[in-house]
């Protein structure tokens, strides 16, 4: 498979596209520059993982990428729409139907099963695959009726994944996907992520300090100080099982 990060064909625009993008916080009379003039593309179909230090400004990028925040200056798209100046209620239908998103912990509802917690998000998307497929696609066809407090700590973030992915979205944002993992445990929750990247072509954007998972995708880019301090391809990527941390 030809990752448009690798070799940018004429024929492949940008699903996202960032120019000079700040971002600034207002902490009483303090101002925190968050981001400080990014400039980025990412491609239909890569797998990116953005690495550096906590406070290096990767969750403020991936959270104006998901429509979740809202940049101080400079422009950023997705494909053709401008999420610049758009309102509050095209970010939110713009996240419904086009992003899925993983965060460290799990944010299941307790009280529903592995297959309710996905059909939650199958209700309300536009092309939902089923509960039951998306939950097939993590290898949790087993466990669809248990509850989280029966699952493991990798089995409920695989249950998060199936919920990010159910509804077919064509970017998955993560952040922190193993942060609360074992190893062991972390390298099933990054095939999983591998899986559907492979399979469904999602373009993931997968935050991380860990040096070593930057090894399993297509570009690493580095963040230091809310700019980005290099830009890495990988032209033989490593799968998650060759991965020690």
């Amino acid at each position: 498979m030809e990752y448009a990060g690798k070799h940018r064909q004429e024929d492949k625009k940008p699903i996202f596209f960032t120019e000079d993008l700040t971002k600034v916080y207002h902490m009483g009379e303090v101002e925190v520059h968050a981001l400080r003039g990014i400039d980025l593309e990412i491609y239909p179909g890569e797998l990116v993982v953005l690495l550096g230090a906590s406070g290096s400004g990767k969750s403020t990028l991936v959270n104006i990428l998901g429509g979740l925040d809202t940049a101080t200056g400079g422009t950023v798209s997705y494909k053709d729409t401008q999420l610049t100046h758009a309102s509050e209620s095209e970010l939110t239908n713009y996240r419904r139907y086009n992003v899925g998103f993983v965060f460290q912990f799990y944010n299941l509802i307790p009280s529903l099963t592995a297959r309710e917690n996905v059909a939650i998000v199958t209700e309300i998307a536009e092309n939902p695959m089923s509960p039951e497929e998306a939950l097939k696609m993590v290898n949790l066809q087993d466990r669809m009726d248990h509850f989280p407090a029966q699952l493991s700590g990798g089995e409920q973030q695989r249950v998060a994944i199936a919920r990010a992915v159910a509804k077919n979205p064509a970017v998955l944002l993560c952040d922190e996907p193993t942060g609360a993992l074992d190893s062991k445990t972390g390298i099933v929750v990054l095939n999983a992520l591998k899986k559907v990247n492979e399979n469904l072509g999602t373009a993931t954007v997968l935050i991380t300090h860990n040096v070593v998972i930057g090894g399993m995708a297509d570009r690493v880019i580095n963040l230091h100080d809310g700019k980005i301090s290099g830009i890495r391809h990988n032209e033989q990527k490593i799968n998650p099982e060759e991965m020690e941390w």
